[in-house]
């Protein structure tokens, strides 16, 4: 046995995070870590690598118990771990990330940063990827960002490795790739920890599960002896409806978005395309085909060099968020942390910063007002904890993604972009972002989704744009879009059924 976490118990005001949590991981294994948003998956792991104190309850490593837990001893410990939300300074690039804290050292004492360039390369060999090593890890794609996450972890030779879903991020290939490095440290002796919302990965990788529900442990054992509908039932402690292979498609109303020929340099290359009322549109991508890209432009948050947005079928210059807000558009950003909330305010605060003009007379908030359209758009998505003024920094990865949805819920906007919309979000709450979709699709919203799962993107999609080095590849309507199709496109190659 290599780590036993015995009693665990964590409570934070109003909420229970952990009750009595008993946990253990084996030398060379994989342990799936599962349950709901809010369940105490996170927190535990958090009190694993020393950034939270338990209450109460005892941890071992290799049978040594460890008192006073803080991230240097866990470190000290063998314990790595990569958090859901990524722990990197932006401003840094991904060698000083990497090494942040045991920098390499010359014989005289100096830091040593060619032998640190050289170790970084050598890490990101052994993940077959291609990340620049100079510049800021923040304007990296956060796919590579994720990169750099799992390559700091694995810097530190650790006995303990913990992944708080590392995949979120990831293409097939890198997942592909992931997984073998995965093996390669189990062969090594490595245990690891698996946090993934993925029920289709933890049942293809993991060798034993444990279950959490409301800080408690409902299920353990191993993987061999459960499918994905006894996980989802101890997960949700009922029966979860099966979601339709594909929504019933509303009438679809008048155009209300198009934009003809956006190009800027290699990123956006002569990008054409329109989206209606009650239409979902998907686009589709590797990363670096420049979905996010696209979205961002139109939002008004990059730069273009060419090209024109019609609302209602009339030009518009938006040349800030600020604009495009004002004339109805919302954006979900695909990284929540940085660029969707401002995590040390409270849930309150979050929902209404984008739509304070609404409650707002003669320059004076209507704080009743603002606190009755928080409370209807938290109860409306099942926020939880349902306390609109707790930290927004202290919720789980799906919550917090839940307070982004709410804030641009509280704009009426009429036109949704949605990047990544159910990323780290759990089977239960994701079925519940898809119905709500649905609704506001029906209720006359052009809702444009982008979505690194392709299930997803084939399951919500009334039409499936397909990017490929910045350019549309082709666009494939419901009945064309077909997992072959979006993947040949994808790559770069002619579809059987569709000409781009």
């Amino acid at each position: 046995m290599l780590l036993n976490m015995r009693r665990i118990s964590k409570k934070y005001p109003g909420v229970q995070a952990l009750d009595s949590v008993d946990f253990s991981l084996e030398e060379g294994k994989v342990h799936a870590l599962i349950g709901e948003n809010g369940a105490g998956k996170s927190t535990l792991m958090k009190i694993l690598g020393g950034a939270e104190i338990p209450d109460s309850g005892e941890i071992t490593v290799k049978g040594q118990t460890l008192s006073h837990l803080d991230p240097l001893s866990a470190r000290k410990a063998g314990i790595a771990v990569i958090y859901q939300e990524r722990n990197l300074v932006p401003t840094m690039d991904a060698m000083e990330n990497i090494f942040l804290g045991k920098e390499l050292q010359s014989m005289r004492g100096f830091i040593d940063s060619k032998k640190m360039y050289r170790e970084t390369e050598k890490l990101f060999q052994s993940l077959h990827v291609s990340i620049p090593v100079d510049i800021p890890v923040g304007k990296l794609p956060v796919a590579q960002q994720q990169m750099v996450e799992i390559s700091k972890a694995l810097s530190e030779n650790a006995e303990v490795l913990v992944m708080d879903e590392p995949t979120a991020a990831l293409t097939e290939q890198d997942v592909e790739n992931l997984f073998s490095i995965m093996q390669r440290l189990r062969e090594k002796g490595v245990g690891i920890v698996y946090i993934s919302h993925r029920l289709e990965e933890v049942l293809s990788s993991c060798d034993r599960y444990t279950v959490l529900r409301d800080g408690k442990v409902v299920g353990n054992g191993n993987i061999a002896d459960v499918d994905e509908q006894n996980l989802v039932n101890m997960m949700i402690g009922r029966k979860l409806e099966k979601e339709v292979s594909g929504r019933k498609t509303c009438e679809v109303g008048k155009e209300i978005l198009r934009v003809e020929g956006l190009t800027r340099g290699n990123v956006l290359q002569n990008v054409s395309f329109s989206v209606c009322a009650g239409e979902i549109l998907g686009i589709a991508g590797l990363v670096g085909s420049g979905r996010t890209e696209v979205v961002r432009a139109i939002f008004g948050a990059d730069p273009l060099e060419a090209g024109t947005i019609y609302l209602d079928g009339k030009p518009v210059k938006i040349d800030s968020p600020h604009t495009a807000v004002k004339l109805g558009i919302g954006f979900c950003t695909e990284d929540r942390k940085t660029q969707g909330l401002i995590l040390p305010l409270p849930i309150r605060e979050n929902v209404g910063i984008s739509s304070l003009h609404t409650f707002t007379q003669l320059g004076l908030v209507n704080e009743r007002k603002q606190d009755e359209c928080t409370y209807r758009l938290t109860e409306k998505l099942d926020l939880q904890p349902p306390d609109i003024w707790r930290t927004t920094g202290n919720l789980s990865g799906g919550n917090q993604q839940k307070v982004v949805l709410a804030k641009w819920l509280a704009t009426n906007s009429r036109v949704l972009i949605l990047d990544e919309p159910t990323r780290g979000i759990d089977v239960g709450a994701k079925v519940e972002i898809h119905n709500l979709m649905r609704e506001l699709a029906a209720q006359g919203l052009a809702i444009i989704m982008i979505s690194s799962e392709l299930p997803e993107i084939l399951l919500m999609s009334d039409r499936v744009l397909v990017l490929y080095r910045g350019e549309v590849k082709g666009e494939l309507p419901r009945e064309q879009a077909t997992p072959e199709n979006v993947w040949n496109l994808s790559q770069g190659l002619q579809s059987a059924e569709v000409s781009s």
